[in-house]
C-alpha cells in the first residue's frame, strides 16, 4: 500500500468500502494521460449514507462529509481499476453535483468536502484543480450529493 493510500485509508476510508464494477459503466475510463473518474454518490460499503435536500433534509455539513465520501469512492475505484494512487500525477478537475432545495447556494461549501480530502490525499498542489459545483432538482437515488473527477496520469 503505497502513502496516498494510506492517507485515504488515515481520513477514514478503508479501501475495501469502495464501489464495484457495474454492468452498464466503468469506473473509471482512461484517455492517453487522462482518467476520467465515473460520478461516485456517497455509498459507503454498498450503503448510500445520505440522501435528501440540501439543507432542508441535510445539513450542509454532513452533505459537505458525503461529498467527501464521494472522493473517497473515486479513488477507491482508481485503486481498484489501477492498483494503486501512485499512477496519479494530479488531479486536474472535480465537479460536484448537490441536490439542493431552489433558493440553497452554498453548494461549493458542499464540495469542499471533495476537494479537501483530495487535498489531503494528494498533497496542496497535485490535489489542486478547477472546480464546478453546481445544485441540482434532483440526483440518482435521491443521493444528497454526487462527484465526479478528472487526473492525469504519471507517463
Amino acid at each position: 500500500m503505497g502513502d496516498r493510500e494510506k492517507k485515504l485509508e488515515a481520513a477514514g476510508y478503508p479501501l475495501d468500502r469502495g464501489p464495484k464494477e457495474g454492468p452498464v459503466i466503468d469506473l473509471v475510463s482512461v484517455l492517453g494521460d487522462t482518467l476520467y473518474a465515473s460520478g461516485q454518490v456517497p455509498y459507503d460499503a454498498g450503503v448510500l449514507t445520505s440522501k435528501g435536500k440540501v439543507p432542508s433534509q441535510v445539513s450542509v455539513e454532513d452533505a459537505t462529509k458525503a461529498a467527501a465520501l464521494c472522493a473517497a469512492n473515486i479513488l477507491r475505484a482508481i485503486v481498484l481499476k489501477l492498483g494503486s494512487l501512485d499512477k496519479i500525477e494530479r488531479v486536474v478537475r472535480v465537479t460536484g453535483y448537490v441536490n439542493t432545495d431552489p433558493d440553497f447556494t452554498d453548494c461549493h461549501l458542499v464540495i469542499n468536502g471533495a476537494t479537501n480530502l483530495l487535498k489531503e490525499v494528494f498533497g496542496p498542489e497535485l490535489g489542486k484543480h478547477a472546480r464546478t459545483a453546481l445544485g441540482m432538482g434532483q440526483l440518482p437515488l435521491g443521493t444528497s450529493v454526487e462527484v465526479e473527477a478528472i487526473f492525469q496520469l504519471k507517463k
